[in-house]
């Protein structure tokens, strides 16, 4: 029975992460979504555009890697052990963002990301536990949020860390309501007059 039941729990976690989860719930947004190039919006209109990172401010470090980019999400997690249970309790999640400018070959979108939500893959990982230690680029990240890698009696804690981001070049999808605006205006430094916003609709 007690085997039954942890099959069935591990088996409706897998269920709910496949269709209900954040992630899922955003990929099957994208996918159902009208496809348009950036030239062809019409203001007000809503659709999912494509195109390549652009840099246009100071690029970002990541913290965890000190890769350039425009975007990071950061997210470290300790275990935390309860009886005989155990599960992950996040520690720190940082979300950080220069303007988020995408390039489809011939014109820009501006990624208004107020009120994003985003699906970044965490492409990089690591971890720190018993025998374990973490590197000096995760401890010194801990100890800038207040934390660090080991516990009271010195021992390491088992922890997680891992780090998506949006480098130059990256293509990426972005869906949302388009709005047409001077380039001016938003103090973008490309030859166009006008760049399209695109910005979260209501859900």
């Amino acid at each position: 029975m007690i085997f039954i039941f942890v099959v069935f729990v591990i088996a409706s976690v897998m269920l709910y992460n496949y269709f209900f989860s954040n992630a899922a719930v955003i990929n099957r947004k994208l996918k159902k979504a009208p496809l348009k190039k950036i030239a062809a919006f019409q203001d007000g209109e809503v659709a999912k555009v494509i195109g390549k990172i652009v840099f246009v401010d100071e690029p970002l470090l990541a913290p965890l890697t000190n890769r350039e980019c425009s975007y990071y999400n950061v997210l470290v997690e300790v275990n935390v052990s309860s009886g005989k249970s155990s599960h992950w309790k996040t520690l720190i999640e940082e979300i950080k963002a220069t303007r988020i400018v995408i390039f489809d070959g011939e014109d820009y979108a501006l990624i208004n990301h107020q009120n994003l939500k985003p699906n970044i893959i965490f492409d990089k990982e690591a971890s720190s536990g018993t025998f374990n230690d973490a590197v000096p680029i995760l401890e010194n990240y801990l100890n800038k949020h207040g934390e660090k890698s080991t516990g009271s009696f010195g021992l390491n804690k088992k922890m997680r860390y891992q780090e998506g981001v949006l480098e130059k070049n990256e293509q990426i999808s972005a869906l949302g309501k388009g709005q047409w605006q001077s380039t001016e205006s938003l103090g973008l430094p490309f030859d166009k007059a006008q760049i399209l916003v695109i910005s979260a609709t209501a859900d």
